[in-house]
């Protein structure tokens, strides 16, 4: 019995050693942590739960007979963060160059399977070299077959990708079939062909940073959703996202403590709004003066700035917010915008995340550059999102809400539940001054006559009352008495049931 014992601990010996100690030191040399160090520092200590780790590829080509290592370059299995259940998968760079073969897809099919059965996310380490060449197609059906299940898996549970080295090829769909991806700045990239194919191709010259680094993704791409920079900070954010998230579509959002008074009143929010219309100021103030401890989990936030979405939490439950941000772009919506708060609105509605939404916009960007970049179909793809989404849904307008801009974003008519407005909204068709120069063209000659049109028009419409005479605002509120009228609102919100009619599925303007 002894003897097999510790035949098992060298079993277990060898698998734990990946590559081996030359290559976990050429790792640690480029910065980066093994696969197994990124899942102690991702998980809760002790609490990681190995699956397949004795699996060996079945590849006899090319010599590869001679050269089985256990595990087969990627470690997976289960553990907790914070407590809460989360599958992982984490590729091991020091055996093959984490490249994906038949057994190493298995591997990670399997802990999908089990997060999809169990109902628990799934997150992807991701530091691969791509598909193992000497196993061919073998390993080409191994990628689709992961492409299969986040398909399957969107909707159901979030999954959650960290690029953490090379991630090129077929490699690259899977994680951008996932809900959030994280990357490490100067150490990971994305790219579907590169540098020296697109060399060869179109004769560019450029690096991979550049071609698919961190910045290029998080700033240009959209296709990433932030950077940090090392191991240890994404890691660390990851698990900062998961507090966040509910672990399915079935179990709504989690709950924690809180420490912050639901009634608190922020009076610094009074004088928030400046006295001149187009001067801007931060939204970020009113979104952490509204979350519980001023704790915003910002997504996206270096892509389409004039755009704001995270989450926050009020009264200890998670919500998603949406806010425009008028010190870009004067909070304009344009393609990139709507892109980023669409695709946003429909992870929220997915997995039952109410959805805050601050408005200050005063239409979307005009030119011929949004025109020919099909703003039309992009800004749908928002007005889309809000109107299918069926969670609670509370809006509060800060200040501009001007023509089609205003429908967007939350409005009653897309079935906001509660939407309030400070005194200082204005909600209108267009601005004042465009409206008078279109309503009395013929008077433009005369300066004091049009100066006096504006006036006149700023004082009937530049205000929430002619809307909420309608009965479009619920409310016309305080600033600083915002938070309280928001947790009061999603509270009242909580037993909300609304269902859209039955279809397969439906058909977003992509």
């Amino acid at each position: 019995m002894k003897d097999i014992l510790e035949q098992l601990e060298a079993r277990r010996a060898e698998a734990r050693a990946g590559g081996g100690q030359r290559r976990i030191e050429a790792q640690h040399a480029k910065g980066k942590l093994t696969a197994r160090e990124r899942i102690e520092v991702l998980l809760d200590p002790d609490s990681f739960e190995e699956f397949d780790m004795f699996v060996a590829h079945r590849c006899t080509d090319f010599g590869m007979a001679e050269t089985k290592m256990p595990g087969d370059g990627v470690v997976t299995g289960w553990g907790t963060i914070n407590g809460r259940q989360v599958y992982v998968f984490s590729q091991d760079f020091t055996v093959f160059g984490g490249s994906l073969s038949e057994t190493h897809a298995e591997k990670i099919c399997k802990i999908m399977d089990m997060a999809m059965k169990n109902g628990a996310p799934v997150i992807g380490l991701n530091d691969s070299g791509g598909a193992r060449i000497q196993e061919g197609v073998a390993s080409l059906a191994g990628y689709a077959e992961v492409f299969q299940r986040n398909v399957l898996a969107s909707g159901v549970i979030p999954q959650i990708s960290v690029i953490m080295g090379p991630c090129a090829g077929g490699a690259v769909y899977s994680p951008a079939m996932t809900d959030f991806i994280f990357m490490v700045r100067e150490s990971s990239y994305m790219f579907v062909t590169g540098p020296d194919v697109v060399k060869t191709v179109t004769g560019e010259i450029v690096t991979a940073e550049d071609l698919g680094g961190a910045k290029t993704h998080t700033s240009k791409s959209s296709v990433a959703d932030a950077a940090f920079e090392n191991d240890v900070e994404a890691l660390a954010e990851v698990r900062r996202l998961v507090d966040f998230l509910p672990l399915s579509n079935k179990t709504g959002v989690p709950e924690r403590p809180f420490f912050d008074q639901h009634d608190r009143v922020e009076m610094a929010l009074d004088s928030l709004i400046p006295g001149n219309p187009n001067q801007p100021y931060d939204m970020h103030e009113l979104i952490r003066a509204t979350a519980d401890e001023g704790d915003f989990f910002e997504i996206q936030a270096d892509f389409a700035k004039n755009m704001l979405t995270g989450f926050v939490r009020l009264e200890g439950r998670t919500v998603g917010v949406v806010a425009n941000q008028p010190m870009v772009l004067a909070g304009c919506l344009d393609i990139d915008s709507s892109r980023k708060a669409a695709r946003f609105v429909r992870f929220c509605d997915a997995f039952e995340i109410p959805i805050l939404t601050f408005v200050d916009v005063p239409g979307f960007l005009p030119g011929t550059g949004q025109e020919h970049g099909g703003v039309i179909k992009h800004g749908a793809k928002l007005l889309f999102a809000y109107g299918e989404a069926t969670v609670p849904k509370v809006t509060v307008i800060t200040r501009k809400a001007y023509g089609g801009a205003y429908d967007v974003m939350s409005s009653k008519h897309l079935r906001g539940d509660i939407n309030y407005a400070w005194p200082t909204a204005e909600i209108a068709v267009m601005g004042a001054k465009g409206a008078t120069e279109i309503l009395y063209r013929s008077e433009l000659g005369d300066a004091e006559k049009i100066a006096a049109r504006t006036q006149d028009y700023e004082a009937r419409f530049a205000n929430p009352f002619v809307a909420a005479e309608r009965g479009f605002i619920d409310e016309v509120i305080m600033p600083h008495s915002t938070r309280r009228r928001v947790a009061r609102a999603f509270a009242a919100l909580r037993n909300k049931t609304l269902q859209n009619p039955w279809k397969k599925h439906d058909n977003i303007p992509l």
